[in-house]
């Protein structure tokens, strides 16, 4: 299981969710946008899986 974030359980705000686009568009992997939005692997991708856009 991933390790605990500063993130942790709070709501995507709307930076976040725009910065997890802007990364994904780049093919950024998702360790790395998790590393640098503050969430883990599996938020990110359960998030971007909800916006299919990404």
């Amino acid at each position: 299981m991933s390790k605990s974030t500063r993130n942790s359980g709070k709501e995507w705000s709307a930076k976040d969710r725009i910065d997890l686009k802007m990364l994904a568009s780049q093919n950024t992997p998702t360790r790395v946008i998790g590393l640098k939005i503050g969430r883990t692997e599996d938020a990110v991708r359960t998030k971007a899986n909800e916006h299919g856009d990404f």
